[in-house]
């Protein structure tokens, strides 16, 4: 039998997805619940595979449904994203903007230049979402994202990538260390403190650990983490001293820890990808340019 499904199968389907019946299916399709249990067993038989366990009133999705219901969600998200290039097409600060971040910037910095962003075009609703860089890459490459914010260096195809302004290395803390009344902290005083570092995949790490090198040192590295944040929070509880970067730690300091910088420069970089091979949306160049003129500053 040919698995003849069509969009009626399809919205079915994903309607008792969201909302985990056929009651729910109904309600939100605004059709009767008979035409939705019809329409979902049809949808199985053409598969030749259930794809609910019936529990009660309740439908429990099978692994086929979630894997099906993936696949399904990636086509309403392109309905959507067609939707929101329409309006930005017409209305230029009026629309959507899907924004990634890795999440060493999605603490604050980037929040806090969505918020002037979003303050200055009333109308523009935003998605963000952290994630790994090299994550972020694909899915700006596949135009699920409009404009990515990562860690340089990292190259991939069908990104276009634009440095932003680099960020020195600091130093985070415990409030009752040693350390906290020095305006600045050089390498040779770190070297033997119990120090948390960025995993060793990632490229600062390599810059810490050369500077560290040059200098005939050697790091006591106690904790490993690819999350900054993490980094900041060890370091609050009096795990070490972190070494992150400078947009890491809130601007609203923590009792429990102190920043101060580095006598020795040690510099982040991070940089904005958008889509290759085709027309930056306006709204991501927008957000771009504000958030390198506040990386500027």
């Amino acid at each position: 039998m040919k698995n003849n499904i069509n969009l009626r199968h399809i919205e079915a389907f994903r309607a008792v997805m969201l909302s985990g019946s056929v009651v729910g299916a109904a309600e939100l399709l605004s059709v009767t619940q008979p035409g939705v249990s019809r329409t979902i067993g049809l949808l199985e038989l053409r598969l030749g595979y259930p794809l609910f366990h019936r529990k009660g009133r309740r439908l429990v999705a099978t692994a086929e449904a979630e894997a099906l219901y993936r696949e399904v969600e990636q086509i309403y998200g392109g309905i959507e994203r067609i939707a929101q290039v329409a309006q930005d097409l017409r209305h230029h600060r009026a629309g959507a903007l899907k924004v990634a971040v890795l999440p060493a910037l999605a603490q604050w910095l980037v929040p806090d230049v969505l918020a002037k962003f979003m303050a200055e075009r009333p109308q523009v609703t935003v998605f963000l979402q952290s994630l790994p860089s090299r994550q972020i890459a694909e899915l700006v490459s596949t135009r699920q994202f409009e404009v990515g914010v990562i860690e340089l260096p990292l190259a991939r195809a069908g990104v276009h990538v634009a440095p932003l302004p680099s960020g020195d290395m600091v130093a985070v803390l415990p409030a009752r260390h040693r350390l906290v009344d020095r305006s600045e902290i050089g390498l040779a005083e770190l070297a033997s403190e119990r120090l948390i570092l960025p995993s060793q995949h990632s490229y600062v790490r390599y810059q810490i650990d050369d500077s560290f090198n040059q200098r005939g040192l050697a790091a006591q590295v106690v904790a490993e983490t690819p999350t900054s944040s993490i980094a900041c929070a060890l370091a609050a509880a009096g795990a070490g001293i972190a070494l992150v970067s400078r947009w890491v730690p809130t601007p609203i300091s923590d009792p429990r820890c102190v920043v101060r910088p580095l006598q020795e420069r040690i510099q982040s970089q991070y940089g904005v990808v958008t889509p290759s091979n085709h027309p930056s949306m306006v709204l991501a160049s927008e957000f771009s340019e504000l958030l390198a003129l506040r990386m500027a500053q």
